[in-house]
């Protein structure tokens, strides 16, 4: 998947948490078959990209607590 600018990016339907409070949270975008992730509080500073299965195996360990930094 080619990386998007920031005027490409414009284009997505962003979604972030409905618990996002602070407004410096995660957005996320689907599009053919990817997951692009940005900040909400920096959305022009850049895009992390991952495949469907990618990001499916980390909500998958997220979800059972491997990511769990015990505080």
């Amino acid at each position: 998947m080619p990386p998007y600018d920031s005027t490409q990016a414009k284009a997505l339907v962003w979604q972030k948490a409905s618990f996002c409070q602070t407004g410096e949270c995660v957005e996320l975008a689907a599009q053919e078959g990817a997951v692009i992730m940005r900040s909400s509080s920096q959305p022009d500073a850049g895009y992390l990209y991952f495949t469907a299965e990618e990001f499916g195996l980390f909500l998958r360990r997220a979800k059972a607590g491997e990511f769990d930094l015990g505080w």
